[in-house]
């Protein structure tokens, strides 16, 4: 089952919230990070990205940057822009898009669960980004990231979560410049606190990552490491727990720089052997498992996969995997998309309109767009023990980085 706590969160004063929120650390490049955070001393940027503050030629991974990242950490809590709860609580977590909110409660995650396979991974991690994330926390003494977890849907705890947020006042209600609304209360009754862990030991059997696989494997490498300087509470880790009903993953789609040397009416052809093909009038976003749309030559395809053409798996029922085994390696030449550089991925957000000016610019040949993962395959992949290909889900909203940190040392 799994072990979950309250704990004592690093977070802002109530008056300056919005402005130290910031976009999650591996959303934004160093460049876009600093036009983000612009004249506003309070950004967390100044904290999870700290070259900012460098010059622009330091090496983003050298030790300048996790120091300055310390010190800034230090200024915030000096100058009380961050303080942090005399106790240990939970928080609950509302974010609002397009009219649409989902609720989580943002504890810490065991890391022994996490090792022991308590809290289900989906996705492979790449080294290099696990030793950024392991140099953050090391030397700044902070999980500053959130975890993204999810987990089979509660009634008793949606209850729960429900009725304090009808009850009691929030500490934190905003509208960030993206439009996206973070609502946060705390909750600090023990029983309540209580009651939360008991569900979660006693009724919730496992957790998955949504989001954060690097935030999550390099906090288990801080505790795992002999001599850190860190405290128990590296025994535990950040993380945001939303039930699944709550979530919707969204589309991750593909733009590939060209054909490998097809002209577009050979791959259309070969294309029939799989797939059903017909020429779409408008921008095609597939509505059900299996179908894509594709963009080529200033046109779009509503392309349907064939019975008997996929593997019926958990894996390779995917429509990721359909279209890396049917079309984007055999005819396109992507053998790993993982290192691939003829090949990006374009998150849901950005929408159609994104791939079709990727494609017209002339920077990339051809696009598709696919049906997004269900929570439900997600589930099964992890419960498997299998690893879902590259970028196979994309969340929105986002959780911000800086309203809730958790101290290790």
């Amino acid at each position: 089952m799994a072990i979950i706590s309250p704990f004592r969160a690093l977070r802002p004063q109530p008056a300056l919230a919005a402005q130290v929120a910031s976009p999650p650390y591996d959303v934004l490049n160093s460049a876009e990070a600093k036009v983000a955070a612009g004249n506003n001393p309070y950004s967390f940027l100044h904290i999870t990205k700290a070259e900012i503050d460098l010059p622009d030629e330091t090496d983003i991974h050298s030790e300048k940057v996790y120091r300055k990242a310390e010190d800034n950490l230090f200024i915030f809590r000096d100058r009380k822009i961050l303080f942090q709860d005399e106790r240990p609580f939970y928080y609950i977590y509302q974010l609002t898009m397009s009219g649409r909110s989902q609720t989580g409660l943002v504890g810490v995650s065991s890391v022994a669960d996490y090792e022991n396979d308590i809290i289900k991974k989906h996705e492979l991690t790449r080294p290099e980004k696990e030793l950024d994330r392991i140099n953050h926390m090391r030397i700044t003494g902070a999980q500053t990231g959130n975890v993204f977890l999810a987990f089979k849907s509660h009634q008793t705890f949606s209850d729960l979560i429900g009725s304090w947020k009808k009850t009691h006042k929030p500490v934190y209600d905003f509208t960030a410049g993206d439009g996206i609304g973070h609502v946060i209360w705390v909750i600090d009754q023990p029983e309540t606190i209580q009651q939360i862990s008991h569900i979660f030991k006693e009724e919730i059997p496992f957790t998955y990552i949504a989001d954060g696989h690097h935030r999550a494997a390099s906090a288990a490498r801080v505790k795992q490491s002999a001599g850190a300087a860190v405290s128990p509470e590296a025994d535990y880790f950040l993380t945001t727990l939303f039930p699944s009903d709550e979530l919707r993953i969204m589309d991750y789609n593909r733009v590939v720089k060209d054909l490998h040397g097809l002209k577009p009416e050979a791959l259309l052809e070969k294309l029939n052997k799989d797939f059903r093909v017909e020429k779409s009038k408008t921008a095609f976003s597939p509505d059900r498992l299996h179908t894509f749309g594709m963009y080529l030559d200033g046109s779009w395809y509503q392309l349907e996969a064939r019975e008997n053409s996929y593997r019926n798996d958990p894996i390779g029922i995917l429509d990721v995997t359909i279209l890396q085994e049917n079309i984007l390696g055999p005819l396109l030449g992507i053998g790993d998309p993982r290192t691939d550089t003829r090949i990006d991925f374009v998150g849901g957000m950005r929408g159609l309109k994104e791939l079709e000016k990727r494609v017209d610019e002339g920077n990339m040949k051809i696009a598709f767009s696919l049906y997004p993962v269900s929570m439900d395959q997600l589930f099964d992949i992890a419960d498997s023990g299998q690893i879902m290909p590259p970028k196979s889900t994309w969340f929105e909203p986002k959780l911000r980085d800086g309203l809730l940190t958790h101290l290790i040392r």
